[in-house]
């Protein structure tokens, strides 16, 4: 696995969602960012973000193309994934009151549409502990959140008593949207995380 910074691949899903913001950050943090649309692209790169974005859509896209089993192949083989809003939903093992799961890889239980609409959509400052020692601009778009995760995962951050980041070895999902802003910190820890997997 390359080191983090430029000779790094770090994909981003690019079939909907803020796919430009999530290639721009990283370009800010070091990294060679590649639009993944399809399975060739993915075998290139080291590392995934799975942008936001309607996650039920996301999710039939996955299983068309068969996307979402290489993921899971690559992921479970160790490939970092880092899910941000809706690729949190992606991520999670368990969606409440819901009988489906998409890729189904992280031991969390995740509310779809926690925080109500695309009105409801707000930000919040806050640091994050081992990202970043200075507050951070968290922005909310009709964002989840998780109500519970399984002993083996390390909660980030919460907001008002929900979980609002979460890692599990190789994989990070966050609430919110961290593209949008113009902070690459998070962006840089998902490269440190990549770099040392």
């Amino acid at each position: 696995m390359p080191s983090a910074g430029g000779n790094m691949r770090v994909g981003v899903l690019a079939f909907q969602g803020a796919v430009r913001e999530h290639l721009r950050m990283l370009t800010m943090a070091g990294a060679q960012a590649v639009a993944v649309k399809r399975r060739e692209d993915l075998c290139s790169v080291d590392a995934l973000i799975l942008p936001g974005g309607e996650s039920t859509v996301i999710g039939k896209f996955l299983q068309e193309t068969g996307l979402g089993e290489d993921i899971v192949s690559r992921a479970e083989g160790g490939m970092p994934v880092w899910g941000t809003c809706a690729g949190m939903i992606l991520l999670a093992k368990h969606i409440v009151n819901e009988n489906y799961v998409h890729l189904g890889l992280m031991d969390i239980w995740v509310r779809r549409n926690a925080y109500g609409s695309q009105l409801d959509s707000f930000i919040v400052r806050r640091p994050v502990p081992g990202v970043s020692e200075k507050p951070l601009d968290l922005v909310f778009i009709r964002a989840p959140y998780a109500e519970k995760v399984s002993p083996g995962v390390e909660v980030l951050l919460e907001v008002d008593g929900k979980i609002v980041a979460a890692r599990q070895g190789n994989l990070l999902a966050t609430a919110f949207h961290p593209e949008v802003t113009e902070d690459p910190s998070f962006h840089r820890f998902f490269l440190e995380m990549a770099g040392s997997a």
